[in-house]
């Protein structure tokens, strides 16, 4: 078990549930649809690799190694690049700030984060282990 990984995966995932609740019953009034659909999305990713971090904290006590710490610290990468640029892209498109629609433009590099991410756990636990 890697605490840190739990630990960090606990954070994320609390700040999933405010996250959602904060644009279902807060910004609801001052985004459109299509600006909360972005704002669900970064939710619903982040809840997905809080998952995903918790189950890379707990196979860290059969499978320890770097491949594992990669893997979390690229879910936890892909958590504040992905989720993170869709909160703030939703927020850009509702202020009407033209000048930082560049913001979506650092979604992908979280996506691929998740990508790098899942290859690396699949690598550590098709690994067999030296007895």
């Amino acid at each position: 078990m890697n605490r840190k990984i739990i630990i960090t995966a606990c954070v994320f995932g609390l700040l999933a549930v405010i996250s959602g609740a904060f644009a279902a019953h807060g910004l609801k009034q001052y985004l459109s649809a299509s600006q909360l659909e972005i704002w669900h999305t970064g939710v619903q990713y982040q809840f997905y690799h809080v998952f995903a971090l918790l189950a890379v904290g707990i196979l860290f006590k059969e499978y320890p190694g770097k491949l594992l710490k990669w893997a979390g610290g690229l879910f936890i990468s892909g958590i504040v690049l992905f989720s993170g640029s869709l909160y703030m892209l939703a927020v850009v498109k509702a202020a009407v700030l033209p000048g930082y629609n560049w913001v979506g433009a650092i979604t992908p590099f979280g996506g691929l984060c998740f990508i790098a991410g899942w290859i690396s756990l699949f690598i550590a636990v098709s690994k067999r282990r030296k007895v």
